[in-house]
């Protein structure tokens, strides 16, 4: 066991309070987990699906295979590991039973466009697909569970990349647009807090898995990407346009990837370049969304990079009419910039930064910094004025079974614990956060590297990185700890 396991025992931030004020999670907090449909559901072809990017994607342990790419097709040689997940399509039932006995108040997932629409382009639904959400929705509010529910989750379609090019091809609008309309109509009743995109920014880390782009040689990236973005940005705006007039009463949310990233130094040039990253990285893909316009940076990075975005008639005005409601985010770490290419680099979230030589890092290099969630908190809610969900954050680690069948991972308790204090921290800063879901309560396959050996949960799930085991669910300490967490509404951490 690596040794930053052992050093989350104590809040990330001594305080030296004399009074007896208490920061407190407001009423209501929704408490929960998150999981995507293409990472845990299985049964890839059950009940009409299509296939989807990611069940292209094989178990790659370097992530290089899934990342970036370069034709859709499948090999007998390699194992998939989305066409199994950890069949909770099957067995929804019993994980959604073992959700409920840990309180939970909410449930972040996606569902799968190839299911509703197994090519991307018909003109009318799959009604197996749309009965299964159905019955899956009344699961969840049969035990009080709030839907947080996000349209796209790296889930397009293969018939829309093979077809049009996927997202460059303005063409994918008009499709999403069709599909958001029919689950907003169908579940009206059911889910009140969308997403329309999971992490809009991770277009530029890994294109081909989050919309299905596929680069050929000589391929300008960076017009193929911010042009796909930018049918996306439109794409969004007019679910959220439609939502408004089928039940005024939904929430519509984005999400992005939060990471903050420090200057290595006081050196100004690495100061500006960890502004120059940290609004290229994230701002641009929240200030879209959030605020209507393209910011004015966004102008010298399109002219230096060659990109000439294909805006028609009518487009920005729909993105400054259709603003999303709340922000959603994913935090699990910071990074650092450095004018210095000789410094240590390290792994992270879709991409690697300069190492911080103030933090320690898990076993696959992610920095581990529960102040920053604090910081990005209170700059995001200053930046933009609008509630705020942690929809993802998390602590991927290897579990082993213990010889008396437990798993024993304190090391998990210690990491959320020291999270979860800072976010009571950034609430008492006045951040008007509204949920937090713990990224993959029920073991998941890792979407970067196709891996089982990566485990978030909760629940331990009985499978290797090859597809074997029996998928029994196996309860860890943790479980037992979120449990309280959530009973007492955070007041036991």
């Amino acid at each position: 066991m690596s040794d930053y396991k052992a050093k989350f025992s104590k809040s990330a931030l001594e305080k030296g309070d004399a009074t007896d004020y208490k920061a407190q999670f407001p009423k209501g907090f929704l408490w929960g987990g998150a999981f995507a449909a293409h990472q845990f559901e299985g049964a890839y072809a059950q009940d009409g699906k299509g296939m989807c990017t990611p069940d292209y994607m094989p178990t790659d342990l370097s992530g290089e295979k899934r990342l970036m790419l370069k034709e859709l097709k499948l090999d007998a040689n390699e194992h998939y590991p989305s066409h199994v997940g950890i069949d909770h399509y099957n067995r929804y039932k019993d994980d959604i039973a073992l959700l409920a006995e840990m309180g939970f108040k909410s449930l972040r997932t996606s569902i799968h466009w190839a299911r509703i629409f197994p090519l991307g382009d018909e003109l009318e639904p799959n009604e197996a697909g749309l009965q299964h959400y159905d019955d899956y929705f009344d699961e969840l509010i049969k035990y009080g569970i709030e839907p947080v529910i996000t349209m796209s989750h790296y889930e397009t379609p293969v018939h829309l990349t093979e077809t049009y090019g996927s997202w460059e091809n303005r063409k994918l609008i008009e499709c999403f647009e069709r599909f958001a309309k029919t689950i907003l109509e169908r579940y009206k009743n059911k889910v009140k807090y969308w997403i329309t995109f999971n992490q809009m920014n991770d277009i530029t880390f890994i294109p081909s898995m989050a919309a299905g782009l596929i680069f050929k040689e000589g391929d300008n990236k960076y017009q193929k990407i911010y042009q796909a973005a930018h049918h996306r940005f439109v794409a969004s705006a007019l679910a959220i346009k439609a939502a408004r007039k089928i039940n005024p009463d939904f929430e519509m949310g984005m999400m992005v990837f939060a990471n903050p990233i420090y200057p290595y130094d006081a050196d100004p040039n690495n100061v500006l370049l960890a502004k120059s990253q940290e609004r290229e990285s994230v701002h641009f893909f929240s200030d879209v969304p959030l605020r209507g316009k393209y910011p004015a940076y966004a102008k010298r990075f399109f002219r230096e990079h060659d990109v000439k975005l294909a805006i028609e008639e009518g487009d920005l005005e729909l993105l400054e009419e259709n603003t999303a409601d709340y922000m959603t985010i994913s935090y699990y770490m910071s990074s650092c910039a450095s004018t210095n290419r000789g410094i240590q680099t390290t792994a992270g979230n879709v991409f690697t930064g300069v190492k911080n030589p103030h933090l320690e890092a898990s076993d696959w290099g992610w920095q581990i910094d529960p102040i920053g969630l604090r910081i990005t908190l209170n700059d995001l809610y200053d930046r933009y004025q609008k509630p705020i969900m942690i929809t993802e954050n998390g602590f991927g680690a290897v579990d082993k079974i213990d010889k008396n069948g437990k798993v024993n991972d304190d090391y998990r308790i210690s990491y959320l614990k020291a999270h979860l204090e800072q976010m009571k921290e950034a609430i008492d800063d006045g951040v008007e956060l509204i949920g937090y879901t713990m990224w993959g309560p029920i073991d998941i396959v890792s979407a970067s590297s196709g891996e089982m050996a990566k485990r978030y949960g909760f629940v331990y799930v009985d499978l290797d990185n090859e597809g074997n085991g029996t998928l029994e669910r196996t309860k860890k300490e943790s479980f037992y700890w979120y449990k309280d967490v959530i009973s007492t509404n955070g007041e036991e951490l």
